[in-house]
């Protein structure tokens, strides 16, 4: 009944060129971008200098399906092969220091991406992984490390974001507004990015003096506290907690639409999820902080040092997700930082049941490198001791910095610390596909909180009468919320007469998280409880009131026309869940507001077109697919969605495209858009037709 994320990503195995920054030693890049917007393709010069240590046949910077022009080396015209996924050099560079200039031009297919139009276009990149090189020429191998310097020439209007340090410049007679940024601090390829779109800033000084670029679109400027909030006390925290200082000189933090996962640590500046700038109703259920946490931490841990390879991917993800964590400690205080690591563990030992694959392999899953390596770390921390983990982690970072890092690295300087068995670690957390329940019980267990909650959970086979007294001094205590919400979930079959003193209890506390337990769990209402169920409609929640819209209309639809007109108003979160959740209730309500039931159904229509992100149009597809209308715009739009850059919008199309072929009169219905569809998306119709 919980929701969570787990941010995703994809590790490839090294590429055949894994060893060559051992030979050729690529020092700094000067790239020179600009845009086609409506053939959605990169034009770039590029000039690479690099120091040949060692003789080689071949030279390779990994491109992807790109065009090169004019490629020279020291002034002079290169030998090269223009290969599918790489530019490869075979002639004129010498032994010592080299200079690499072409122009390329790419149309990526990924990596790359251009979302809406006019003044609403954005452009932004996701290159975590290895995937740069779809747009950048670059390296997909994370041990060479290069200074990006890039300039980018786009219109002006617009905010042009890149990594490090930036000024601007205008070029008499063109139309370009170039934005200049450059590095003085090497880093690997996937943390080079770019963003382009309408955004305003606002600025805050961390305590060191590093300023922190906050951006936002113009139109979210009243979420702008609720978004950021406790940016800087992360900040600050950090610096202090992890013994060193930001590295980089300057932190921007850029808010995307439909951006692939939560967040991404580009060196210098992050780019997140448009879906996390939220209000100040928003930030009761769904806060930035703890990805503005994770990403930060990432800042330290990835960028300025780097794991070798994917079998160390731990390094990074397990770090950040740890870090975010005892930040989270800091704001919210110790019960918060263990009741989430409870979560986590509990996560942990449900997929230890089919999850094989331990944190020290690069096929481990994403659950196993972010969450099983922050546990590890925990009990690391803890089996060495706060002070002595903290002189580590300062010693490990100060020793790698800018260079590339694996286990047995970060290992040796905790055994330079501490008489703590690191070789049995290494093998019960990093090289064992189990989670050590056990031992994460015995640390869960110094915390207070997580004592009572355990016992509480081991009270919800017995009668309701034998708990009663002890769960009705609980909602009335000044538990923490977790204790009292297990209770409502422990009482949610038990009729409401017999529980009534209890739920009432919990309704006047007045916390959302509890009263929302109430939503959740009291689905049949007596009368003498309507009223006050009706309230939570009122809460400072969007999941609340959206719970609370559907129970009432579900229970009550006599009274449904009441409960429109108090939420007619409403929108939500960024994927407008309760305006589209009104919006079905209205247009299938017989008798409510019929002169405008049109309107409504056009609405929802309009939510599932391009015009909107991926979010928005899955919430008002699955709505329109539930009216039932066997709606050309609906199937249209379903046919688009199968295209679309994020691969979780794109399943949601195909599966229900497939889920509607089943139905009478549908395959035809189909058949019949064809003609109005894109090539590639008529082209994966036609598959789904004939499967």
């Amino acid at each position: 009944m919980k929701h969570y994320f787990l941010a995703a990503i994809l590790l490839l195995s090294l590429s055949g060129f894994a060893q060559q920054y051992k030979k050729a030693d690529f020092k700094t890049l000067d790239a020179y971008l600009t845009f086609d917007v409506s053939h959605k393709k990169v034009m770039g010069k590029v000039k690479y200098t690099f120091d040949l240590l060692e003789k080689t046949d071949t030279i390779t910077i990994d491109a992807h399906d790109m065009d090169y022009a004019n490629v020279t080396i020291n002034g002079k015209k290169a030998g090269f092969v223009d290969a599918p996924h790489a530019l490869k050099l075979y002639k004129g560079y010498k032994k010592g220091k080299n200079t690499l200039e072409f122009d390329y031009t790419a149309q990526p297919k990924q990596t790359l991406y251009f979302v809406g139009e006019g003044d609403g276009l954005q452009i932004w990149t996701q290159g975590q992984g290895k995937y740069t090189s779809h747009w950048l020429p670059s390296f997909d191998d994370m041990n060479e490390k290069v200074i990006f310097n890039i300039t980018i020439g786009y219109e002006p209007g617009f905010t042009v974001l890149s990594n490090g340090s930036a000024h601007t410049q205008s070029i008499i007679g063109d139309k370009n507004l170039y934005w200049h940024y450059k590095m003085q601090n090497p880093m690997s390829s996937y943390l080079v990015m770019l963003a382009i779109g309408k955004f305003d800033k606002k600025i805050e000084i961390s305590q060191s003096g590093t300023p922190i670029h906050l951006y936002y679109r113009p139109e979210d400027l009243s979420k702008f506290e609720p978004t950021y909030r406790y940016s800087k006390q992360i900040f600050d925290f950090f610096e202090k907690e992890i013994g060193v200082q930001y590295a980089w000189g300057i932190y921007r933090q850029i808010p995307v639409l439909d951006f692939l996962y939560a967040g991404m640590e580009n060196t210098t500046s992050t780019i997140f999820s448009q879906d996390y700038v939220v209000d100040n109703i928003g930030f009761n259920d769904r806060t930035y902080v703890n990805v503005n946490a994770h990403e930060l931490a990432h800042q330290w841990f990835g960028d300025l040092i780097t794991a070798k390879s994917g079998e160390h991917h731990w390094l990074q993800e397990g770090f950040a997700t740890y870090y975010a964590l005892l930040a989270e400690q800091e704001l919210y205080g110790d019960n918060h930082f263990y009741y989430e690591l409870y979560q986590m563990a509990e996560r942990l030992q449900q997929a230890s049941k089919t999850d094989t694959i331990p944190i020290l392999n690069e096929k481990a899953s994403s659950l196993s490198f972010y969450q099983k390596g922050a546990w590890a770390l925990h009990v690391l921390r803890e089996g060495v001791g706060h002070e002595n983990f903290r002189k580590a982690v300062k010693a490990y970072l100060e020793k790698y910095a800018f260079k590339n890092v694996d286990t047995d690295d970060f290992l040796a300087e905790i055994n330079k610390v501490s008489n703590y068995d690191t070789q049995s670690f290494k093998k019960r957390w990093l090289e064992n596909p189990k989670f050590e329940v056990g031992e994460a019980i015995d640390l869960l267990q110094k915390n207070e909180f997580i004592q009572q909650y355990f016992a509480i959970g081991g009270l919800q086979d017995k009668p309701f009468e034998e708990n009663q007294e002890m769960f009705t001094n609980i909602m009335e205590s000044d538990a923490f919320w977790p204790l009292k919400e297990e209770v409502l979930f422990q009482l949610a079959e038990v009729p409401f007469d017999k529980k009534a003193v209890i739920v009432r209890a919990a309704m006047k506390t007045n916390n959302v998280k509890i009263r929302q337990a109430v939503a959740r769990t009291v689905t049949t209402i007596p009368d003498e409880f309507f009223d006050e169920y009706k309230s939570l409609m009122k809460d400072e929640s969007y999941i609340t009131r959206e719970i609370a819209l559907n129970v009432l209309c579900t229970r009550f639809p006599e009274k449904i026309g009441e409960f429109l007109d108090v939420s007619d108003t409403w929108v939500g979160f960024n994927d407008k869940n309760l305006r589209i959740l009104w919006l079905t209730f209205a247009y299938t309500t017989e008798g409510y507001r019929s002169d405008l039931k049109e309107s409504y159904y056009s609405e929802l229509q309009e939510y599932a077109s391009p015009k909107y992100e991926s979010s928005i149009r899955q919430n008002a597809l699955s709505n329109l697919m539930y009216i039932g209308k066997q709606d050309e715009v609906v199937l249209i739009n379903l046919a688009r969605a199968t295209q679309h850059h994020k691969w979780q919008f794109a399943k949601f199309g195909r599966d229900n495209i497939r889920k509607l072929l089943k139905k009478d009169g549908y395959r035809d219905a189909f058949t019949a858009i064809l003609p109005q569809l894109k090539d590639n998306e008529r082209k994966r119709l036609e598959q789904l037709l004939v499967e």
